[in-house]
């Protein structure tokens, strides 16, 4: 998405919309699988991560599904597939960068953040992550979010901020807290509260104010604002991500 807006803007959603668990607490029960994303977008947020495309990257079927059911203010967050991220560690992106591309430009501009998750036995390495960068279309937003502890150096930020791709903020068990912005957006991950397992609490309400006030920090400074809830368990993501948006005023 272009880099073209004059206001900066929040965005706040959560990592998914289907779970077991939010049937009859977030969904009410009458609401059918297959209208779980309209009655989301009706009447929860303004944004989504899709993390099924991780699993199994969907059919361009699906994208336009996805373009024809949003609304025109929805941004769907798309992550990248693990064939990409884990089985070939970023090597030789090319082939999936087209795929990607294909099917990521059936969603015109509901399309929000490429999002691309690292796995954790992958340690730094400049030469890969710059060159899956270069190859990635200019059009996309990416937000990359590193899980071994080797890339959160100087000179990753420095790579990251030259080809305008934001660095992951995350909260979470075991996972570093680094409030850094390397474009032109801010791309925040909460994996729950909880110091012992990931996805796991319910973050309370001074933590929402905290990251209320970072948040309106990195607005000030005229970027945008994409943060996503993942600790699904009994609805919590959805209530931390109205806290959120309650304390942002929006």
């Amino acid at each position: 998405m272009a880099e073209d807006r004059v206001a900066a803007r929040a965005w706040v959603g959560t990592s998914g919309w289907v779970y077991d668990s939010w049937r009859g607490v977030v969904y009410p029960p009458e609401v059918p699988d297959a209208k779980r994303l309209e009655f989301y977008a009706q009447h929860l947020f303004d944004t989504v991560e899709l993390n099924a495309s991780y699993y199994r990257w969907p059919p361009d079927a699906s994208f336009r599904s996805w373009r024809r059911r949003l609304p025109p203010w929805f941004a769907l967050t798309v992550k990248a597939p693990r064939a990409l991220t884990h089985a070939k560690w970023l090597f030789e992106p090319e082939r999936w960068i087209t795929r990607m591309g294909q099917s990521l430009g059936l969603l015109e501009d509901r399309l929000g953040v490429v999002l691309v998750q690292l796995p954790p036995g992958m340690a730094r390495d400049d030469a890969r992550l710059d060159w899956f960068l270069r190859s990635a279309p200019r059009s996309w937003r990416v937000a990359v979010e590193f899980r071994h502890p080797s890339w959160h150096v100087e000179e990753v930020f420095g790579l990251l901020e030259r080809h305008g791709a934001a660095y992951v903020v995350m909260s979470g068990a075991g996972l570093p807290c680094i409030l850094r912005a390397t474009a032109g957006f801010v791309y925040a991950r909460l994996h729950g509260p909880d110091q012992h397992h990931l996805y796991g609490g319910s973050y309370d309400e001074p933590s929402m104010a905290w990251w209320a006030e970072r948040t309106r920090e990195w607005l000030a400074q005229g970027r945008d604002v994409y943060a996503y809830f993942n600790n699904d368990g009994d609805g919590h993501a959805v209530r931390n991500a109205r806290s959120l948006r309650r304390h942002l005023g929006l």
